[in-house]
């Protein structure tokens, strides 16, 4: 031992002897006539040796051997020179057996590369110190956590490693880690873990691991929860949270979807919950996972007497998880389990792709709709409606389409409904009206010696309630000069069927102003025809559906009889009412022909013209009859 203790009587003893030369005057140092101030009270040596005389050298190595951090004296090629009995303690071992041990060994310096390399760089004096922390393996079998500190020995060729044990401290920063990663209620990884482990999942499928290179996902919301909370109360709600942690994370063990770092079965937020599957094979897994959590949620649950039953929808997306991130798995889960609820809940949907990229196309018409009526993207295209008889062109339908910029003419059917859902169809349907009147005048103002043509404009019924239509009807017919005769109104039957309050008086006075009302679709609705007396309506436009069972066959069959019955009657009942009848959809002669002899008014279909611009029908005012 007293052999193992000379490095540390070296370093002091040498220290101690450059000093004691120094105040002396020896050629090693300056002369004390050199004017260098001496305090009052203290001999020369002790005061240039303070804490380096020979019994201050044996408190040293009193110290370090009693010292509770442990540290080790380790020379330039990394063998230990003395340890301390704390070091001996921590490593289940004895002083004298850790002399010439490498130190690397002891304390796994050498686990990877970037610690082997600062370690040697310190050894040979080309870094000042370094800190790193390492998991050792102690005799007995337990493992603990060390900070290893490695830092050089002034004056002296030699290294100092100190170690502390800080298994304490990691244990409890991981007991705060776990309370900060897993939900408080249902102690399932909160929303921060599984974001952490789903992103681990991604990049380690990035960097070719073993495997299937494919993740899965089922997002799940209950049905009904607030519910649960409003009426029974949160402390109900939260026991019903953890009654179903408990089952999803049953049907995730049962299927083999857990791993030894935790289960992969999450609580994201509320009553939302997720199911993370890495490595997947396919959908199908993921469909029979999502139809087990199914069938395990319609279960009653007990909680504390109470009986209660829920159900759940659930997002399922499976797909490579190269090229996936972890937000574009989310928003596509999001998506599907919206899809879920929107198709009845109580069930699992899948992704599909088509059906997200109408989605993209709606949500990207929706932010963009109220600008393009101020951008003028809208056109209107105009459909004759011809008379049954003499194929004389009557009037027209006026037709919206939106150019829009990035996915081209859109029909009606594209963004009507939406325009109708945001409030936008107020606005649209003004410009539409005011674009089809002027229009109108135009062609009258074009062909004065010719029967002017009317101009059918359809109206939304949220145009009723959301603005006054009959301002704004007068208003247009004043500006554009328009007769009040020479505008139609078209309104849905299920709109019109029924009516009270303000829309019936609307329509009313619209009507004693002259316009005319036309129920459009008529046969697909209500069909409540004795409320047909007392609705101001001039026209009935039969729904194409029927027009298309007036189809021939070769060899002159009739495919449905009945239809034809039907539309018989209805043109009659209209007639005796005073109304006349558009037939829409008209297609082929034969079709022409027959609505004719039964009676139908006007036409309106392809075998007469498509929805065309208004040069088009400029062309057919005044011309050679269509085919009637």
């Amino acid at each position: 031992m007293i052999g193992t203790l000379s490095s540390l009587d070296s370093i002091c003893t040498k220290s101690t002897a450059l000093r004691e030369r120094a105040v002396s005057g020896t050629p090693d140092g300056p002369s004390p006539a050199s004017g260098t101030p001496r305090a009052p009270g203290l001999p020369v040596t002790e005061r240039h040796s303070v804490g380096r005389t020979a019994s201050e050298l044996r408190d040293y190595r009193a110290a370090f051997h009693a010292a509770q951090l442990a540290m080790a004296v380790v020379d330039r090629e990394g063998l230990v020179v003395t340890a301390n009995e704390a070091l001996a303690a921590l490593l289940g071992t004895s002083t004298a057996a850790l002399a010439e041990q490498p130190a690397a060994d002891l304390v796994d310096l050498a686990a990877d590369a970037r610690t082997w390399h600062a370690y040697r760089e310190v050894l040979r004096g080309r870094r000042s110190r370094f800190r790193c922390t390492r998991r050792l393996k102690h005799p007995d079998g337990h493992s603990l956590w060390a900070e290893v500190s490695v830092a050089p020995v002034p004056d002296s060729p030699s290294v100092l490693v100190s170690v502390a044990d800080i298994s304490d401290r990691r244990e409890l920063q991981a007991r705060l880690r776990h309370l900060q990663m897993h939900d408080p209620v249902t102690r399932l990884p909160n929303r921060t873990l599984f974001f952490e482990r789903l992103s681990a999942a991604l990049d380690s499928s990035a960097y070719g691991h073993s495997g299937t290179g494919r993740i899965g996902l089922c997002y799940l919301d209950l049905d009904g929860f607030k519910a649960v909370n409003d009426t029974l109360g949160h402390r109900t709600g939260d026991r019903l949270l953890s009654a179903v942690a408990a089952r999803l994370t049953a049907c995730a063990d049962q299927a083999g979807y857990t791993r030894s770092s935790g289960h992969l079965v999450a609580r994201l937020g509320g009553d939302e919950f997720a199911l993370l599957v890495e490595d997947s094979t396919g959908t199908e897994q993921l469909a029979d996972l999502a139809r087990s959590v199914l069938v395990s949620l319609q279960e009653p649950f007990d909680l504390a007497g109470q009986r209660l039953s829920v159900s759940a929808s659930i997002g399922v997306v499976e797909r490579v998880a190269a090229g996936t991130t972890a937000t574009g798995l989310m928003q596509a889960a999001d998506t599907t389990l919206y899809w879920a609820k929107a198709d009845g809940k109580a069930r699992w949907t899948l992704f599909d792709p088509e059906r997200n990229a109408h989605r993209m196309t709606r949500q990207a018409l929706t932010s963009t709709l109220r600008p393009a009526v101020e951008r003028g993207e809208f056109t209107l295209q105009y459909q004759p409606l011809v008379g049954m008889e003499d194929g004389v062109v009557r009037g027209v339908e006026a037709l919206v389409r939106w150019r829009h910029p990035q996915f081209g003419m859109l029909a009606p059917n594209r963004f009507i409904g939406i325009a109708e859902e945001d409030g936008s169809i107020v606005q649209l349907g003004r410009w539409v009206l005011r674009t089809a009147c002027r229009q109108a005048r135009q062609w009258q103002l074009d062909h004065p010696d010719e029967a002017p043509l009317f101009v059918s404009v359809n109206v939304a019924v949220r145009q009723v309630w959301d603005s006054d239509l009959v301002a704004d009807v007068a208003g247009v017919l004043a500006e554009t000069g328009l007769a009040p005769e020479l505008l139609q109104l078209e309104l849905t039957e299920s709109a019109v069927m029924g009516s009270a309050g303000r829309p019936l008086q609307a329509l009313q006075a619209l009507s004693d102003m002259g316009v005319q009302i036309a129920i459009d679709d008529f046969g697909t609705g209500y069909s409540n025809l004795a409320y047909l007396s007392r609705l101001p309506v001039s026209v009935l436009k039969l729904d194409g559906s029927f027009v298309r069972g007036f189809q021939y066959e070769e060899g002159g069959t009739h495919p449905n009889p009945a239809d034809e019955v039907i539309v018989e009657t209805l043109v009659q009942l209209a007639h005796r009412l005073g109304l006349t009848v558009t037939a829409e959809c008209v297609e082929t002669p034969e079709q022409a022909a027959r609505l004719r002899r039964i009676g139908c008014d006007t036409g309106q279909g392809w075998l007469y013209s498509r929805a065309v611009a208004p040069e088009k029908i400029d062309t057919m005012i005044g011309v050679s009859p269509l085919p009637a």
